[in-house]
């Protein structure tokens, strides 16, 4: 084990794991695609087919409605029929609305498009970083779980790039080339993601011991690290660890086919930790929306317009700077998350937030009760969004995938997620949907304060509830939050060197 130990400072991350994380991520970058390029796009759409505030806000918002339905299917579908091929059910339905949207004649069969492309949203949300997760050794599981979130900002800019090129182009036609155009990167990737291996994890749950062994070997640095992940997943499906058969009866496993077992465990019965581990995964993914960042995202047009910034081209270009920005922090976030760790990450990040959010809602303010262009506040209202968008990705953005992907038990893991994913995408939707009337009735000046003092709330709940995670097995996450149950401070005790 500490010849693992050793190997591991040596070598942050196996190639093969990481190319498979890549390939599994590439379901993250269209759906980020689909968020984006939303942002623009619905400006052109309004113009176009004549739609209300409120159909804008439904249109947005109903992506991740059909998400949170994605979401919830995903665990059980994941269970059934393996992580990978619930990657490539995810890229079928991206392709599948991409189409849609692109002949999208009118604002019913905009809709439908836009409604099984959200489905697809769940589905990605939901596995692709499990499966990094499962793929990973506990070294590189932050590096490599947070890439679908980097993903995810690549597609939010390759969005926003595609509403200023295309928007050059004739009403009628560039708004539905922006949709439609994820359909073609959906097509290469359910042909790729075919090639990539099983996750070991399920392989073991299935009984398949012989394939897992053969994963393991790939996505492991070392014969030796790949041989103690084998023994420690064996023990965590109920094997015995010295077991070294190619197949054995998939009933001797704990298998989390038994839905009813796995709902029940999770939320009727559940032991002191787990349900520790699901208050943690539920409080993460509530505030990371209920912070505010799809409101910037989404409507960052609408917001720099509010701020005095008028023409489509710079509206788009502004918004632009806005994908940069987080691409650009997610990059570093890759690197942090394995060094500093999970909760000291969160707290600089909703600290920061806090910060910026209440800049732009003082901006804002002032911008809103000027009779003229007043050119620092719109400077400053700028310079916020960057920097709340920086914050937010630094920490955060990647941390809430990581971490819920991470916590569970395997035999919890799959519908656990999906209940961390299914609070995400109905705050995300709550949000969306919301923020035009919010900010009619209290302004949008105090609609960024109202996100600052979220924010304030969700830097407590960190503090009190998340016990770091950073180089834990992720046979070992009962262990920590067994501890964390029994109220001793983890964050300080738990040592991931001295464990290895």
């Amino acid at each position: 084990m500490e010849q693992v130990g050793k190997e591991d400072e040596k070598i942050t991350f196996n190639r093969y794991a990481f190319a498979c994380s890549v390939v599994a991520s590439m379901a993250s970058i269209i759906s980020g695609y689909d968020t984006g390029v939303m942002s623009g796009a619905m400006i052109f759409i309004k113009e176009d087919l004549g739609i209300s505030d409120t159909q804008q806000e439904v249109l947005a918002g109903i992506l991740n409605l059909c998400a949170l339905v994605g979401s919830l299917a995903a665990g059980r579908t994941s269970d059934y029929i393996g992580r990978r091929y619930t990657i490539f059910m995810a890229s079928v339905l991206f392709m599948i609305g991409a189409v849609l949207m692109g002949y999208g004649p009118n604002y019913a069969i905009l809709m439908v498009g836009r409604c099984v492309c959200g489905v697809g949203v769940g589905f990605a949300l939901m596995i692709a970083p499990v499966y990094s997760a499962e793929i990973s050794s506990a070294s590189s599981r932050g590096f490599l779980t947070s890439l679908p979130e980097l993903c995810i900002g690549v597609g939010i800019l390759v969005g926003y790039v595609s509403n200023y090129l295309l928007g050059k182009l004739a009403l009628k036609l560039g708004w539905r080339l922006m949709l439609g155009v994820a359909g073609i990167p959906s097509v290469g990737l359910a042909f790729v993601i075919l090639t990539m291996p099983e996750s070991p994890r399920w392989l073991v749950m299935q009984g398949r011991l012989g394939n897992a062994k053969k994963v393991l070997l790939k996505v492991s640095n070392t014969t030796e690290e790949a041989e103690l992940r084998f023994r420690e997943i064996k023990v965590a499906v109920g094997l015995d660890e010295n077991c070294n058969d190619e197949v054995v009866n998939a009933n001797s496993t704990q298998k989390p086919h038994q839905g009813e077992g796995v709902w029940k465990e999770l939320l009727v019965r559940p032991t002191p930790e787990v349900r520790w581990m699901l208050i943690a995964a539920v409080g993460i993914h509530f505030f990371e929306h209920a912070t505010g960042i799809e409101a910037v995202m989404l409507y960052s047009p609408r917001i720099f317009k509010k701020a005095g910034v008028t023409s489509k081209d710079k509206l788009l270009l502004t918004t632009i700077g806005v994908g940069i920005t987080k691409v650009t922090f997610l990059v570093i976030s890759t690197f942090l998350l394995d060094k500093l760790g999970r909760r000291r990450l969160l707290q600089v990040s909703v600290g920061g937030m806090i910060c910026a959010l209440s800049l732009l809602g003082l901006s804002l303010t002032i911008v809103d009760h000027s009779k003229h262009q007043v050119f620092w506040a719109l400077t400053l209202s700028i310079v916020a969004t960057y920097a709340y968008v920086a914050f937010f990705n630094v920490g955060l953005g990647p941390v809430t995938w990581v971490y819920s992907s991470e916590i569970f038990p395997l035999r919890l893991r799959a519908q656990g997620a999906s209940i961390g994913v299914a609070v995400n995408r109905t705050m995300n939707a709550t949000v969306s949907m919301s923020f035009i009337s919010i900010y009619k009735a209290i302004t949008i000046g105090g609609t960024f304060f109202m996100f600052a003092g979220i924010s304030k709330l969700a830097w407590v709940f960190f503090y009190f509830f998340l016990p770091e995670t950073k180089g834990v097995p992720l046979e070992e996450m009962e262990m920590v939050f067994r501890k964390k149950s029994r109220g001793k401070n983890v964050a300080t005790e738990t040592d991931p060197k001295q464990e290895a």
